[in-house]
């Protein structure tokens, strides 16, 4: 394959695709700026990795785990914990009503092991098929399958627990 028009694929691809890759990021990371950072950081590492790219019909699932990795590898660098991201802080200091989120939800979610927390991410917030996530995260699909069942497990007695 002709690198300049690999790149442009990978560029396009990117390009059309990038809420998705800041959505993701950020549900791993939960701040705006380390999501824009994650982002950036995997189109680097794309493009310098793109031999890596086995086909074009596997772009999608090969970008998505750099993103996954990317904000992982952030994650386990800053070991620091987000207790309130930049929205509640401003909207605490500007004196707005309460707006109620399923803070529950999102602790326990939060909570859960990254190789959980993974699985939940993709299938339920980014609408991934399990196949896909395998994929994704370089897994065997019932690996993904009893991660996911224990993960939604674990969800489930937290939530009701609470």
């Amino acid at each position: 394959m002709n690198t300049p028009n690999l790149d442009e694929l990978i560029t396009d691809f990117v390009i059309q695709n990038k809420e998705h890759y800041y959505r993701l990021a950020f549900h791993y990371v939960k701040n705006k700026e380390d999501a824009l950072d994650v982002v950036q950081e995997s189109i680097i590492k794309a493009l310098s990795k793109k031999a890596s790219l086995e086909s074009p019909e596997l772009l999608k699932t090969w970008f998505y785990r750099i993103v996954v990795n990317t904000s992982i590898d952030l994650l386990r660098k800053q070991k620091r914990l987000v207790i309130v991201d930049d929205e509640v802080l401003t909207s605490l200091d500007a004196g707005n009503l309460d707006q109620y989120t399923d803070f529950d939800l999102k602790n326990t979610l939060d909570s859960l092991p990254v190789q959980y927390r993974s699985i939940i991410i993709l299938r339920y917030f980014s609408d991934f098929k399990l196949e896909e996530i395998a994929k994704i995260l370089d897994e065997n699909l019932n690996t993904v399958k009893t991660r996911l069942y224990k993960a939604l497990s674990i969800l489930r007695i937290e939530m009701n627990v609470n």
